[in-house]
């Protein structure tokens, strides 16, 4: 029988592609948007995240999704420090969320006060896939728009507490299989990792609505207005 990690990636497999390869991730990942579509991009992350973070202060001792909130990966600071490189001191009086992000939040927020196992499926479809295929996204945007390694504008993807991501990888992995759960209860939180890749494609969507390649071409510029590079396309890699 497969253990619950294998499980709850193999079931989820089908949504986690359709976020990976989604128009707006593709464009971005591929240089044929601005800087201004990953500054907004990364606009919408502040909000899941606050969304997620607020609701592991909740959980904390909670038998199932506590053992899953770890300090090492708190992104919001992270977040914040980006946002203040791309939008400046005052990116907060500017700072709004897409309808699509606001249910994706609203839908943390709920699993958070209301079911544990439903809040460990967007705590792993977040947490497993930034430290994993959020590492492509930072690639890009460093080559792409100039941003420091590991600085400004992309320390998001950057897990400085974790100084071993495969290892703390199968530890997340162990985690999942020792689950305090039972089956029906597992396949609850299999259906809710789903649910979880679908409103974050949805959240690509409605940016790709906002930021078409074609509208971008004149402006693929760094935030402090270099010249962008244009690396050739790729799928996007934002899953565990």
């Amino acid at each position: 029988m497969d253990s619950f990690s294998t499980l709850i990636r193999t079931a989820s497999h089908e949504q986690h592609v359709a976020a990976n390869t989604s128009t707006f991730m593709t464009d971005l990942l591929g240089g044929r948007l601005g800087v201004a579509a990953y500054a907004r991009y990364t606009e919408q992350l502040w909000f899941v995240y606050e969304a997620l973070e607020s609701g592991a202060g909740l959980l904390a001792s909670d038998a199932v999704a506590g053992p899953f909130v770890r300090p090492q990966l708190k992104r919001l600071a992270a977040l914040e420090r980006d946002l203040a490189h791309l939008r400046g001191a005052g990116w907060r009086a500017t700072l709004s969320a897409l309808p699509a992000t606001r249910a994706y939040t609203n839908r943390v927020r709920d699993c958070a006060e209301r079911w544990p196992g439903g809040y460990v499926a967007h705590h792993y479809t977040r947490y497993l896939g930034d430290l994993s295929g959020g590492q492509v996204i930072r690639d890009r945007a460093e080559k792409t728009w100039g941003f420091a390694r590991k600085g400004d504008g992309v320390r998001f993807y950057v897990f400085e507490g974790v100084t071993n991501p495969a290892a703390f990888k199968r530890s997340y992995r162990e985690l999942l299989d020792a689950i305090a759960v039972d089956d029906l209860e597992k396949q609850r939180i299999v259906s809710e990792c789903k649910r979880a890749y679908a409103l974050n494609s949805a959240v690509f969507s409605a940016l790709g609505e906002e930021f078409p390649p074609s509208a971008q071409r004149s402006g693929n510029t760094h935030a402090r207005g270099t010249r962008a590079r244009r690396p050739p396309p790729t799928r996007a890699a934002v899953g565990p």
